[in-house]
């Protein structure tokens, strides 16, 4: 079964940067994982930069007195693999990282190569954890 993906139009820098992703397989793993999130978190997703997708905000400041605004949740499809910014080391998702099947990770990164690696509702399950711990974290 085909999985709803969302209606972008309403989006419109993020459905002019989805559709400019080459090559296409690329771009359909992105219409997915935007569909993906905006499920797992409930938020419309919005460009931060020009190559991430993101999905709710949150205010964070440094010590150092440094501030700004991130998403709570993001991801982007760069050509080598899809890297997702889920704040991992918050989580605790290290049972779920061990189901999900094919990644690497990083300081608050996983890097998957193609969707087709991974078990999908794992990965739905880690995103919403990860939303969910960071707006326990940072309260919207």
């Amino acid at each position: 079964m085909a999985e709803k993906l969302l209606d972008l139009t309403p989006y419109p820098a993020v459905l002019a940067f989805v559709d400019g992703i080459s090559p296409v397989a690329r771009q359909d793993e992105a219409k997915q994982l935007v569909a993906m999130f905006a499920r797992a978190s409930g938020q419309a997703p919005h460009m931060y930069g020009s190559a991430i997708i993101g999905f709710g905000t949150y205010h964070y400041r440094y010590d150092s007195g440094r501030e700004g605004e991130a998403p709570r949740v993001a991801f982007s499809p760069r050509k080598a693999k899809l890297v997702l910014y889920l704040h991992l080391e918050r989580t605790g998702a290290d049972q779920l990282l061990a189901k999900l099947g094919k990644h690497s990770t990083g300081k608050g990164c996983l890097y998957i190569n193609k969707l087709s690696d991974i078990d999908l509702a794992v990965l739905e399950d880690i995103v919403a954890l990860s939303f969910q711990t960071m707006a326990q974290a940072y309260p919207m």
